[in-house]
């Protein structure tokens, strides 16, 4: 039996015919074992110094938040998905050239559940808690028909609303986190303010504070997809998510299989929800305890489907009337959106195989040799890709018809119908990108360049099954520029712009590098981000796990 037999067989994601079961989609040999990325470490709740080599600049000032799993075993019993392990946070202090670390786990009600019976208690996305052996045979047997629980181990994201800093996963509860000190101060549930099941990880924020996020309902009618607005501001002193509403809420295609997201697109004036072929089939989710199987055996590819590309005014919170498709893809993070002359330019981070998720099992990252290679060059690449959107339909223009008319832009928008349209992308890319195995992860200077027309963005190359390389991408000729060195696994690059800056690029990029096959030197790396030449790293004398995403608190 093949690995990827083998492997779709432990994780029970369901392969459709028109998959080739043994597709390799690259074909890579001698990839590094990278199993220290998910060891679990021990959390360290006050500052500790760091040796600095070269030089941090002396204007940044504030605390580097990062969130990501950081222990994944209780007791005896192991957690089966990378995105299960318990959200630890850290925080890298930086002030004066000089870097402290500290990180604490979240203080969840899963996390204490788990650390008092000393096993799982909380199923997560690829793991199912085990019934209490203590029960009896017939109170065990009930306690399957119970509906697998939300868990609150937000360990994928900060992120703010109304000035305040949270720690999100993507179910319903949020925890409120004090950023100087780490500490967990309040658990927060969206279903409490708002008729939504969850909302993403990955909110929007627009100048004036406004955050906008994305959330689903399931209703007797079928799945919605929610569009939410929280506002900028706070009533009371104790606010958290008061007056957040439902912008739009759009129908699920299939009723009771909606399409799984990550993130969704924001320009000025619209919202942009990718409806992709990722499936998540409700009722082997609500029954996956009944069955011993983890929620992710509920999500599944289903490449005969195309790609969905809903806009929705933000303004009105009206659904355009025009039906924007493209061939079935996977996207995880969105780079950024803006309208331009009547379209809507829309870069993401795309693969035509939506099955990645599911090669993230921890016994996959633990891997070596040929056993590893094989996971890798199974999974489909990531690259950057543009969609450009045409926001007004002349009923005039005959059918067939390339609505792009964009000087120099090889994306195509063809009319297919009164308000259908077909879009194929164009790369962000040249050739080179695939030597460093695609790209995810991406960033942009934020708070100058989102919804708004850019130049730069920052991501990770993938040549392995993390991050192992850094990328910065000029657009103006699709030049990359790349910090890589071997065995060093840096993650998701933040853009801090320097005081005063009028350039885009003036500024650093903060990333952490792990160091599996090193003992306990991981540091923190700062790069310029005009030049990507490294300024300075910050040595942390101890091990830390590769995590998801973070953001920078300035300290000004």
């Amino acid at each position: 039996m093949s690995s990827m037999n083998r492997l779709n067989s432990s994780t029970g994601w369901k392969k459709t015919r028109s998959n080739n079961k043994d597709q390799h989609f690259t074909n890579v040999h001698g990839l590094p074992c990278i199993e220290n990325l998910v060891c679990s470490v021990d959390e360290t709740t006050e500052p500790i110094t760091t040796t600095i080599t070269g030089n941090i600049p002396s204007w940044i000032k504030g605390n580097f938040l990062r969130n990501g799993p950081g222990k994944f075993e209780i007791g005896r019993s192991s957690f089966n998905h990378w995105f299960d392990g318990m959200a630890l946070l850290h925080q890298f202090h930086i002030e004066d050239g000089k870097v402290t670390y500290m990180s604490r786990f979240l203080n969840s009600d899963c996390y204490s559940a788990n650390l008092e019976h000393n096993r799982i208690i909380m199923s997560e996305f690829g793991t199912v808690a085990m019934p209490d052996p203590c029960k009896n045979f017939f109170q065990r047997f009930l306690s399957r028909f119970e509906l697998p629980k939300p868990t609150d181990n937000a360990n994928v994201s900060f992120v703010q609303y109304k000035g305040d800093y949270y720690v999100s996963t993507e179910t319903n509860f949020m925890h409120k986190i004090d950023p100087v000190t780490l500490e967990t101060k309040e658990k927060v549930d969206w279903s409490k303010f708002i008729a939504v099941n969850g909302a993403t990880a990955h909110p929007h924020v627009d100048a004036d504070g406004t955050t906008y996020n994305m959330g689903n309902s399931y209703t007797s009618k079928g799945a919605f997809y929610n569009i939410i607005m929280v506002p900028p501001n706070k009533v009371d002193q104790k606010d958290t998510l008061e007056g957040a509403t439902v912008v739009c809420s759009i129908p699920s295609e299939d009723k009771s299989k909606p399409s799984y997201y990550h993130s969704f697109a924001v320009s000025e004036n619209y919202v942009v929800f990718i409806e992709q072929p990722i499936k998540m089939d409700l009722l082997k989710i609500v029954t996956s305890k009944l069955r011993g199987k983890g929620i992710s055996e509920g999500v599944y590819w289903d490449p005969k489907r195309n790609t969905v590309f809903h806009v929705v005014n933000k303004r009105t919170g009206k659904l355009s009337l025009v039906k924007y498709s493209a061939k079935p893809l996977s996207t995880f993070h969105q780079i950024n959106c803006y309208e331009e002359n009547g379209f809507l330019i829309m870069d993401m981070c795309c693969s035509d195989d939506g099955q990645a998720i599911n090669n993230y099992m921890i016994q996959n990252l633990k891997k070596s040799g040929d056993a590893l290679d094989e996971i890798y060059n199974t999974m489909c690449r990531v690259f950057p890709r543009r969609f450009v959107l045409p926001l007004n339909m002349d009923s005039d223009i005959p059918c067939g018809q390339n609505l792009n008319t964009r000087f120099n832009s090889t994306a195509t928008a063809i009319k297919t119908d009164k308000n259908k349209v077909f879009c194929t992308h164009e790369d962000l890319h040249g050739d080179d990108l695939h030597e460093y195995g695609g790209l995810e992860f991406p960033q942009i200077n934020y708070s100058m360049c989102n919804s708004h027309h850019y130049r730069y963005f920052y991501g990770c190359g993938f040549r392995h099954l993390v991050g192992d390389s850094l990328i910065k991408m000029d657009l103006q000729g699709k030049q990359i520029t790349v910090w890589k060195h071997a065995d060093m696994y840096p993650s998701e690059p933040i853009f801090v712009p320097s005081p005063g800056a009028v350039e885009e690029d003036d500024g650093v990029i903060l990333s952490v590098v792990i160091t599996p096959n090193q003992d306990k030197s991981t540091f923190l790396l700062v790069l310029d981000g005009k030049t990507f030449e490294e300024l300075g790293r910050a040595e942390v004398p101890i091990n830390i796990p590769y995590g998801f995403h973070g953001t920078f608190q300035n300290g000004h």
